[in-house]
């Protein structure tokens, strides 16, 4: 018995020795993550608010293409319809809406690429997602809740929990919606699950490995216990996301 209390003794040392180093990390990838962060949104002169948050995207490839979920966006079209916008800061700290459209589409992995004006802006690293593995830590930088906590990019953690297909488990069977079935009638994929609370507002969060910041996923969904006010009141504190390598086969498709 004194063994084993002499072991688990050591087995905590060594991860409250670790820890420090485990939290230097995260703040180093947070740093390298939070300025390719922006707001997708749309923007109509005559509405009230003119700005309409849709969700979370991050900067890659050469500086004016944001990455984010199909379903952040897709909505009306027509003449009067609202512009497609990404909301950033210019070089002075100030808030400003840049014109964007959507320039490649991947429905059935739910991951679309936009392409905005004005000046590159920094761009994050994107990993090779087939070498994640459960037990990584990760953390994933985006807007939860909307705009109701402002527009500074907020960081979560935690870590990958399963590497699952995206098929949900028969119990829950019925938060299945029509998409949801059609996508799982065109094939099943793996799909990373996390020990992490995402909330409405942080699909298209990258997901990012806490050692080196490089982006290995793509947040595009949370588990709702009930109905979908439930995600604020009760979270299930487990979220989705895409592994990037799908991404990355989207912006290869766009070059070739």
């Amino acid at each position: 018995m004194k063994k084993i209390l002499r072991l688990t003794a050591a087995s905590l040392l060594a991860l409250v020795i670790a820890l420090p180093a485990v939290a230097a990390d995260m703040s180093a990838s947070i740093a390298r993550v939070k300025p390719a962060i922006v707001v997708v949104g749309t923007y109509q002169k005559l509405a009230s608010p003119q700005f309409a948050m849709r969700g979370t995207g991050f900067v890659v490839a050469d500086g004016n293409l944001a990455a984010t979920n199909a379903h952040v966006v897709v909505g009306d079209s027509g003449p009067d319809a609202p512009v497609l916008v990404v909301r950033t800061h210019d070089a002075n700290g100030q808030p400003q809406l840049r014109p964007a459209r959507v320039v490649s589409r991947d429905p059935e992995h739910d991951l679309a690429v936009l392409r905005f004006e004005g000046a590159p802006l920094p761009t994050v690293e994107l990993s090779d997602s087939d070498a994640a593995h459960e037990g990584q830590m990760v953390g994933f930088t985006g807007f939860p809740i909307g705009g109701a906590l402002g527009f500074s990019p907020v960081t979560h953690h935690g870590m990958i929990a399963s590497i699952t297909p995206i098929a949900l488990p028969g119990n829950v069977a019925r938060q299945l919606n029509e998409k949801a079935i059609r996508q799982i009638r065109r094939g099943v994929f793996d799909i990373f699950q996390l020990d992490a609370t995402a909330y409405p507002g942080n699909s298209g969060s990258p997901v990012f490995d806490a050692a080196s910041g490089q982006v290995i996923g793509i947040i595009n969904m949370v588990l709702i216990k009930g109905s979908k006010e439930s995600a604020l009141s009760q979270p299930s504190g487990i979220s989705y996301a895409i592994p990037v390598n799908f991404l990355k086969q989207l912006l290869d498709a766009r070059s070739n």
